[in-house]
């Protein structure tokens, strides 16, 4: 979700900044990036590590609220092409499962507001007991869709997800925002999602399965 289908990261940065300040720490851009696909608890401890005295459950709540908020406040900064992607699937009758290392209530706030029934399943960060880098999001995303992962096309912007994704047996396009991608298995690389359509992502799934690349 964030990163691939929305460009929230920065909400994420500007939410992290004040509570490291808030403890006398610093915060910085590059500080930010560390962040940047892990898991809610991981990051929670990382910014205990910078010297925020907070459980880390206060942490991931403190953060998800704070996200939450201004996505409600500033609406949805969809990333270029994914909701003109994201729509075409749905016309053509493709199964989709959000997978995201945030929380189930932000991910189900986010596929709220668009304004068409974007998903069939979504998983949480808090959904599954192992959390990206780990397959396990996208392998019980499978699951709930009730097909098999090896005919699963997953789309991630971050090494963290797109090592999941590798992982899980789908085939795997990166669409790198802040970071690259580069080196790290995908199927595909693609700059941006926009003027992509149901066929391009349809080549990368042929393409893996006949092992000529795409």
């Amino acid at each position: 979700m964030d990163g691939t289908l929305i460009d929230s990261e920065p909400y994420w940065m500007a939410a992290e900044t004040p509570l490291v300040e808030r403890f006398g720490g610093t915060w910085t851009h590059e500080d930010a990036l560390q962040l940047i696909g892990n898991d809610l608890e991981g990051s929670a401890r990382i910014l205990q590590g910078r010297g925020v005295e907070m459980a880390v459950p206060e942490i991931v709540d403190y953060l998800t609220d704070s996200v939450l908020q201004q996505l409600t406040e500033n609406g949805v900064p969809f990333r270029p092409g994914a909701w003109e992607f994201l729509r075409e699937l749905r016309e053509r009758g493709v199964k989709t499962a959000l997978v995201t290392m945030s929380r189930h209530r932000m991910a189900a706030h986010v596929a709220g507001l668009i304004e068409f029934d974007a998903f069939d399943v979504i998983f949480g960060g808090d959904d599954v007991e192992r959390p990206k880098p780990y397959p396990d999001p996208y392998l019980a995303g499978a699951r709930a869709l009730d097909v098999d992962i090896r005919d699963c096309v997953a789309i991630e912007d971050s090494p963290t997800g797109l090592r999941a994704a590798v992982s899980s047996g789908a085939a795997t396009i990166g669409v790198p925002n802040l970071i690259g991608l580069d080196g790290l298995g995908a199927d595909v690389i693609w700059d941006t999602l926009a003027g992509r359509t149901f066929d391009h992502a349809a080549d990368v799934w042929r393409a893996a399965h006949s092992g000529t690349g795409a």
